[in-house]
């Protein structure tokens, strides 16, 4: 579960949007996560709203004289329907007077308060993306996440299979690692998964034999990632000669596997003595950009196969 709290909201944004915490002190544990987001018919962020009050509610000068307008009968109205929703905090935008009203109402509930010179629109723009990857809904698989040809390709197979020695050669060749053995994945759009590698085994590669290797100290800064989007699974499977010589020669269905109801494009690759498994993962993904681009080998092959017969049978 992806999950903040008003403190490190105003730790990571107070210096960029110029924020001030005027009340509400006392509501800096306040945890907002992607379990009550997604439950909720409410929106994150977005300017005062009493009909459908947004988790974080914006003022500006418009809202502010808006509310120093109100009868006091309408005011205490609109003040207990904040009450009575899930508000997270209030900014007030663009330097404008934080109007009496806000800030008992902050004061009362335990609702942080936070004033910026900067416009509404813009502390929308700036935090709407930044609470947007915080709260992507997540999860972890088992794997190696690697950037290769500017691609991120998560590696995955049984344990012993060889996937953190295919890494190796990999970064040898110049590409980036990400993440080793635990990727953590976060649905950033809807048909966008972002790796991250967890903050403990950030910069290392497990290879049975040598144990844990620093990639970064060993091969520089250019060798590691910290995020990755995702884009294609190449599994690497045990075979015998048996079950090589039975795979398809020339699949047409396109495999995919799920994950955070996003569907990523996946390569079965058998692994044998003599293989180039580092080749063979560089030239999927220069075959995949090529797919993404219209240009399809196997179809293309199997049509000029199609028109060659159709030649025969005409001479």
């Amino acid at each position: 579960m992806s999950r903040i709290n008003i403190a490190r909201l105003f730790e990571d944004k107070w210096q960029k949007l110029s924020l001030t915490w005027e009340a509400g002190r006392n509501g800096g544990d306040r945890y907002l996560d992607d379990d009550a987001i997604a439950q909720s018919t409410q929106g994150i962020i977005g300017h005062l709203n009493f009909i459908h009050p947004n988790w974080i509610q914006v003022l500006s000068d418009t809202e502010a004289d808006y509310l120093d307008r109100l009868d006091p009968d309408s005011l205490q109205r609109n003040m207990q329907r904040l009450a009575q929703s899930s508000i997270w905090c209030v900014i007030v935008a663009g330097g404008a007077p934080v109007p009496g009203s806000i800030r008992a109402f902050a004061d009362s509930t335990h609702t942080p308060l936070f004033r910026s010179p900067h416009s509404s629109l813009e502390i929308i723009w700036v935090l709407r993306p930044y609470l947007g990857r915080v709260l992507a809904p997540s999860s972890s698989r088992h794997g190696v996440l690697l950037d290769v040809l500017g691609m991120g390709v998560m590696i995955t197979g049984e344990s012993g299979v060889g996937k953190s020695e295919l890494a190796l050669e990999l970064v040898s060749r110049g590409h980036g690692l990400v993440a080793d053995d635990v990727v953590e994945f976060y649905r950033i759009a809807p048909e966008t998964l972002e790796g991250r590698c967890p903050p403990m085994l950030r910069d290392f590669l497990e290879v049975r034999g040598l144990g844990m290797l620093n990639i970064r100290t060993i091969f520089g800064e250019t060798a590691v990632r910290r995020k990755k989007n995702m884009k294609l699974i190449v599994h690497l499977q045990k075979s015998s000669s048996a079950n090589l010589n039975s795979l398809e020669r020339l699949p047409i269905n396109d495999v995919t596997e799920n994950i955070l109801d996003v569907n990523i494009r996946k390569v079965i690759i058998p692994v044998a003595a003599g293989r180039n498994l580092a080749v063979l993962v560089e030239a999927a993904v220069r075959n995949y950009v090529l797919q993404l681009r219209g240009i399809d080998s196997a179809k293309e092959f199997l049509a000029r196969h199609q028109q060659e017969m159709e030649n025969g049978k005409a001479g």
